[in-house]
């Protein structure tokens, strides 16, 4: 479903119109949230240390970007970490899913698949029980838990909360109209941003503001689909590209690519998680066809079974502010020396 446009106005008539059933969204969402904590429900616990990488707005927000930097970062100081996710674009049932390097993004989704390619060492678990998953994790000997868009997954303790705020998309700070569903883009009330552990600035600035970093992408250079060769993104200056994107955010893709200088027919496919067609997908025969990662790993099969060498995704990569990665592993020190932190 793609975001509808009035989330982005406080003043929009419709966002009015729903302001009272945004209102009872978030006292319910306040509910549960104070339930867990005061005791009322329990959250199970896994014996390792659980970190969860969530927002309190729909749509994409960086959440999988800083999760596979997270696990990169962890992997070089000696930790074994599994990503556990829900697996978005795929209907789970049963047992939970070890993801492998030759699963198919309708079994697993689309995200998780994309971060087991990206790092194959790093165990990637699929199922909506977080905690069934981290069990099936423990099993295969990791240390840490990542919950990649878990924030609102409260029957999983967690030791630590990491939430990404897309600040440079829509108004208000990536906040919209400010109310929650079906009013606005909320899932939270915005007080939920101060309880985090860490607030982390998608495109933002955090000002020295303690405990909020700021975190930017950086495009590296075009994969193609077919052969896995790479080339440069300043290699497709002077020519007429095709861009699409199925995702949470399509936009942010395509105002990159031309801040990069190229020139795109940009082709938004609507739906976050959108399921792509050989019919769909054979118009873009002739000019270079550019996508995000998490589209390749849809469009992968179609392209190879087609030989379409003109399709190329553009990985990206998560920059953090320097200090968030220290204040990171100082937490999980105090957890090693017996301390809880959430």
């Amino acid at each position: 479903m793609k975001a509808p446009g009035f989330w982005q106005s406080a003043h929009d008539w419709r966002s009015l119109m729903l302001a009272p059933l945004g209102w009872l969204w978030c006292a319910l969402a306040r509910r549960r949230l104070l339930a867990y904590r005061s005791g009322q429900k329990t959250a199970k616990r896994l014996p390792v240390p659980v970190i969860v990488i969530g927002n309190i707005t729909v749509g994409g927000t960086g959440k999988t970007p800083l999760t596979l930097w997270l696990a990169q970062r962890l992997l070089a100081r000696g930790w074994h970490p599994a990503i556990l996710s829900r697996g978005h674009g795929a209907r789970i049932t049963g047992e939970p899913r070890r993801v492998m390097l030759d699963s198919r993004a309708d079994e697993v989704g689309d995200e998780p698949l994309m971060l087991k390619l990206a790092l194959p060492e790093v165990e990637v678990i699929v199922h909506p029980v977080r905690y069934r998953a981290g069990l099936i994790a423990i099993e295969q000997g990791v240390d840490i838990i990542l919950l990649d868009d878990g924030l609102q997954h409260m029957q999983l303790a967690r030791d630590l909360e990491i939430c990404v705020l897309d600040v440079a998309h829509g108004q208000n700070k990536g906040m919209g109209s400010g109310r929650c569903l079906p009013a606005g883009p909320l899932r939270e009330p915005v007080q939920r941003l101060g309880e985090a552990d860490a607030l982390v600035l998608h495109d933002g600035v955090s000002n020295g503001v303690e405990h909020q970093w700021a975190m930017h992408l950086q495009p590296g250079a075009a994969v193609n689909l077919v052969d896995g060769s790479r080339r440069a993104l300043a290699d497709f200056i002077g020519q007429e590209c095709d861009a699409l994107a199925g995702i949470g955010h399509p936009e942010r893709f395509f105002s990159m690519l031309r801040g990069l200088g190229l020139t795109i027919d940009a082709h938004d496919f609507a739906s976050d998680h959108h399921v792509f067609t050989a019919d769909e997908m054979r118009q873009f025969c002739e000019r270079p066809l550019l996508m995000t990662a998490k589209d390749a790993v849809k469009c992968k099969a179609l392209a190879q079974a087609h030989q379409w060498r003109n399709h190329w995704y553009i990985p990206v990569v998560a920059q953090l502010d320097q200090g968030f990665e220290e204040f990171i592993f100082s937490r999980l020190e105090d957890l090693r020396d017996g301390q809880t932190t959430a």
